[in-house]
């Protein structure tokens, strides 16, 4: 189990990253134009706004190792969840 105090630095990460997203996209595009003035502004963005700092964690244990995208879980639960028969068309196979 991560510390709760991690899983929420992660949750203000996302949400710094989902608020400053249109407002990143926009400074980014005219960096690209060559607008000098626009890359300071893109400085000026809190470093916890951009979406690389945002880490994929579990929803059940919040363990960042082993996420499984598709499920929004990691290896180990998803094994769990799937020998319990839980997780709708998967089999185990030879585990």
């Amino acid at each position: 189990m991560a510390k709760e105090s991690i899983k929420a630095r992660d949750v203000k990460r996302r949400r710094l990253a989902e608020k400053y997203a249109a407002k990143r996209a926009e400074l980014k595009k005219r960096v690209k134009q060559g607008d000098l003035q626009a890359m300071f502004e893109l400085q000026r963005l809190p470093k916890n706004s951009s979406p690389v700092r945002v880490r994929n964690r579990c929803r059940i244990s919040g363990r960042p190792r082993g996420y499984m995208r598709q499920f929004g879980i990691n290896r180990i639960e998803f094994r769990r969840l799937a020998s319990q028969g839980l997780i709708p068309g998967v089999k185990k196979a030879s585990w």
